[in-house]
């Protein structure tokens, strides 16, 4: 369970929660420009740009779960459980990648948008486990860059693109239902409600936010997805933010109204589903920020000129522990 979007105002800020019941080793990592991946099916693979988002590394590879490229194309993988339906085997006309592979090869080699779908229309995403240990997860994934975003699905009947005009993904269901679903709420406003049910009574409201009576509040794949939609879309019309860190901080309060706190989502087997961490890229930027359950206060990793080049990964720790300012 995931929630990202993509929030453009002069330029484009990435969030996402990550919730999910356990934890994978993840750190913010930069990949330099002439890093070289192993893919499985394609070789070598020398990436082009630098890249800066969270991933668990193993064996030296960076396992990303969202990243932005140098050039400001942003990606991140969301759980796609019983729909994702990866290729058995790789097709001799096609290139071939395991999930894994995807965000590396698109960050790595793409500069926007347009350039990640025509790279994307003649790829396969094949079913390969990273090791035995670590089978391959059910994605589906959300890339955007400052002039717009497309959700990219991979079922039983191959690739599919889909232009995301909302710029918000969740989990199940297909991304179709989802534009189909947020017809329900065509009334939902964040004015002032007007009276126009009772005429006759002159009813008043009990106060202001009755005009999105109705939004889904729960934690389900749908409801996040519309109350995502409702948030992002009022933030940009109303919120007044202009300088680069104000669009960081919207940014997180958009998730803070989708994040699940501890023991409101149990899994079927019992286990407590929590957001463990929330982000913001700044793509202009190439900044990271961060914050985690344990941890609420913004951490901030950026590349630079140093980090962006090279063959090593650089890798940042998260820093988890409740970090309060003290005023005296």
């Amino acid at each position: 369970m995931c929630t990202a979007l993509a929030y453009v105002k002069n330029s484009l800020f990435f969030g996402r929660n990550m919730d999910i019941e356990y934890r994978f080793g993840e750190k913010v990592v930069i990949t330099p420009r002439e890093y070289l991946f192993k893919f499985k099916k394609e070789g070598d693979f020398q990436n082009g740009y630098a890249l800066i988002g969270m991933a668990n590394v193993t064996d030296d590879y960076p396992l990303y779960a969202e990243a932005c490229n140098e050039k400001g194309l942003c990606m991140a993988g969301l759980n796609f459980p019983f729909n994702a339906k990866y290729a058995k085997e790789k097709n001799a006309y096609r290139f071939a990648l395991a999930p894994y592979e995807i965000i590396p090869f698109v960050l790595g080699s793409c500069a926007d948008l347009n350039e990640a779908e025509k790279a994307l229309k003649n790829t396969d995403i094949v079913g390969i486990d990273f090791k035995s240990t670590m089978p391959c997860a059910p994605l589906h994934w959300i890339i955007a860059d400052q002039g717009g975003s497309i959700v990219v699905e991979y079922g039983e009947d191959g690739m599919k693109i889909y232009d995301n005009p909302y710029g918000v993904i969740t989990n199940n269901p297909p991304f179709p239902y989802h534009t189909e679903n947020v017809r329900q709420y065509m009334n939902l406003k964040a004015e002032y409600p007007e009276e126009g049910f009772c005429k006759s009574a002159k009813l008043t409201s009990f106060g202001v936010g009755g005009g999105a009576v109705g939004l889904a509040g729960d934690w389900t794949s749908p409801s996040r997805f519309v109350r995502a939609v409702f948030c992002k879309e009022n933030s940009l019309a109303y919120s007044g933010a202009k300088e680069s860190i104000d669009c960081v901080s919207e940014v997180f309060h958009i998730l803070d109204s989708v994040a699940m706190p501890a023991g409101s989502v149990l899994t079927k087997d019992g286990k407590v589903d929590k957001t463990t961490y929330s982000c913001c890229i700044d793509a202009a930027q190439g900044a990271y920020y961060y914050k985690t359950y344990s941890n609420s206060r913004l951490n901030k990793v950026a590349m630079n000129d140093e980090n962006k080049s090279g063959k090593t990964l650089c890798v940042f720790p998260l820093n988890e522990k409740q970090d309060i300012m003290k005023i005296e």
